[in-house]
């Protein structure tokens, strides 16, 4: 792979580029590492390397992982809209190398109080999406100041510098942005007729007059982005909740131009972040920890590790058993997180029961060496609720940030906007989120029974976000992982962990394997992409998975993988070249 060296203040930092034609999966036990992956004090990954270089600079000045973590968020949201920023949620699990303890955050948007279960009854997903309906309370902002209050040591206001500053120089836009507006404005009828980037500040900052996607490598600014961090960074969430940029989302919510929401300044001052217990299991002799509910991730990518264990996956990642093995634990895992999971503190789920090893060892018991086709759920040890199954996931404008720093602190991070630039409303610079299209838009089944994930007052919605951090056979941290993309994020995910563990593969290499999974449909295999993965005979590993049975379908699987390992004194890093992903050591 191509990479850039950036010296910062005598301080070297590496940073991944565009890729040149890939050889291979990468580096191999034995052989040397990327010289540009590798540090020995600290390191951050992320999805764009603006977002790299804040939280390295931060690093540089004392900051630790918590503070960094802030500094990327804040330029994320800036440089890469359509994926996360102050309008959207966010998990985090955190490892505190002080007291040896592990955590997470829920930042997961709230639906309003008076939101309904019929809230979305007659709509599409599009019309939706794009309008007040979808728009959660937000929670990054909460989150980033109840982290630095717990565990920041820098100055809170000199945490938003670098973003400050960008958006007030300008910056350009990345191909992937301007992809993406592209996209969205050929769905709109015409120019005057938009369902996307209905509104006008949002189709000033993205699009030319006429229309058309600003091309990337056009310089732009927000000077109302820069304001807004100002008035945070001084005054803390409570300018965020309760003041100025609290009434402005509130207005832009109720006043959509396609469909009024019903969120109120109650809602956003009301909203809280809930620090929550580590869903762990042992995989292997390694503890992997997620997040619990309301997100699936920790749930299921630790039924995939779990219902895995029993077999011997082999040398090679793309060898057709061992993609069938992962498919067959992705359907059984999907059947179950389908039905069982949604807000604890609205729903019972059998969080322990569905990672008990007697619970999963029967699910493994089911995998053959043919298809299994639709797996229907199971029954774990422990109380849950009746429910129907929700198969719905669309969380897509989502990105991920994995840190360590000097001290050992570990933080893993998704963060998101729901789908891509979010709900496409402009608010005091940031976009707002359509997190609430992540409830089911039916609140039963057709026999009446109630599904887990359906909306109610104060819910938050589910999701497939699988920040995770795993530790080695005495307790210290190992792997941090995560990526976007949907409830495909699980799977990718688990996969990220297996190619490590299981086919002994440095973290850029276990990214340039490509992806394959079942969500308890087809089972997808990705097109390989010259210079970003691994080149393979796709055609030929879809024959012997027809030949099991398979139903398979062969697609682009847009990951963006942010991973570092630990290996003795060594932090090895990999970022996904999918996306824009950068490693930055020091």
């Amino acid at each position: 792979m191509r990479r850039i060296a950036l010296v910062i203040v005598g301080l070297l930092i590496a940073v991944t580029a565009a890729p040149a034609a890939a050889t291979g999966t990468g580096n191999v036990p034995g052989e040397p590492l990327r010289d540009t992956n590798v540090g020995k004090r600290e390191m951050v990954v992320t999805a764009n390397p603006d977002a790299t270089l804040a939280a390295i600079k931060v690093l540089r000045r004392g900051g630790n992982a918590v503070d960094a973590m802030i500094a990327a968020q804040a330029m994320l949201g800036l440089v890469e809209p359509q994926s996360s920023g102050m309008g959207g949620g966010a998990f985090v699990v955190y490892y505190d190398a002080g007291t040896g303890t592990t955590t997470t955050f829920d930042a997961r948007e709230k639906a309003p109080a008076a939101a309904t279960e019929d809230r979305f009854e007659g709509l599409g997903f599009f019309q939706a999406w794009q309008s007040g309906l979808s728009v959660g309370v937000p929670g990054v902002p909460a989150l980033l100041e109840e982290m630095h209050d717990r565990y920041g040591s820098q100055p809170f206001p000199s945490l938003f510098w670098d973003a400050q500053r960008t958006a007030r120089e300008g910056f350009a836009i990345s191909q992937r942005t301007s992809d993406q507006v592209a996209t969205l404005l050929s769905f709109n009828p015409s120019c005057e007729e938009r369902i996307f980037f209905r509104d006008p500040a949002a189709l000033e900052y993205f699009a030319n007059p006429d229309c058309t996607a600003k091309p990337a490598g056009t310089i732009v600014t927000n000077r109302p982005y820069a304001q807004t961090l100002i008035r945070y960074g001084r005054a803390g969430a409570r300018e965020f909740y309760k003041k100025r940029t609290a009434r402005s989302i509130v207005r832009a919510v109720q006043l959509d131009p396609a469909i009024g929401g019903d969120m109120t300044l109650d809602d956003l001052a009301n909203y809280e972040v809930i620090e929550r217990p580590p869903v762990c299991i042992d995989y292997r002799s390694h503890e992997v920890c997620g997040m619990g509910p309301p997100s699936s991730g920790g749930i299921a990518v630790g039924q995939i590790l779990g219902i895995l264990e029993p077999f011997d996956l082999g040398n090679d990642p793309l060898d057709e058993r061992a993609v069938h093995l992962f498919a067959q634990a992705g359907r059984l895992a999907f059947a179950d997180r389908n039905l069982y999971v949604g807000d604890t503190d609205f729903v019972t789920v059998p969080v322990d029961g569905l990672l008990d090893k007697d619970y999963l060892a029967t699910r493994s018991a089911l995998i053959t060496d043919a298809d299994l086709g639709t797996a229907s759920p199971g029954t774990p040890p422990g109380v849950f609720d009746p429910q129907a199954p929700d198969t719905a996931d669309t969380e897509s404008g989502t990105s991920h940030i994995s840190i360590i720093d000097r001290k050992g602190n570990a933080l893993s991070m998704t963060t998101t906007v729901e789908s891509s630039f979010g709900n496409g409303v402009l608010v005091e610079g940031f976009l707002l989120n359509n997190q609430l299209t992540d409830f089911s838009f039916r609140p039963t089944d057709d026999d009446g029974t109630p599904i887990a994930n359906r909306v109610q007052p104060n819910k938050r919605p589910r999701s497939s976000m699988s920040p995770t951090i795993v530790f080695d056979a005495d307790g210290q941290v190992e792997l941090v992982t995560g990526s976007p993309g949907g409830s495909r994020i699980i799977g990718y995910t688990a996969q990220s962990i297996i190619n490590v563990i299981d086919f002994g593969l440095d973290p850029q290499a276990a990214i340039e394997v490509p992806h394959y999974g079942n969500r308890n449909g087809s089972t997808e295999l990705e097109i390989p992409i010259p210079g970003v993965t691994l080149d393979y005979d796709v055609d030929a590993l879809r024959t012997a998975l027809e030949n099991r049975g398979h139903p398979v379908s062969v697609r682009s699987l847009t990951s963006g993988l942010s991973i570092i390992q630990v290996d003795g004194d060594l932090l090895i890093g990999g970022a996904d070249q999918r996306r824009d992903g950068t490693v930055g050591a020091r």
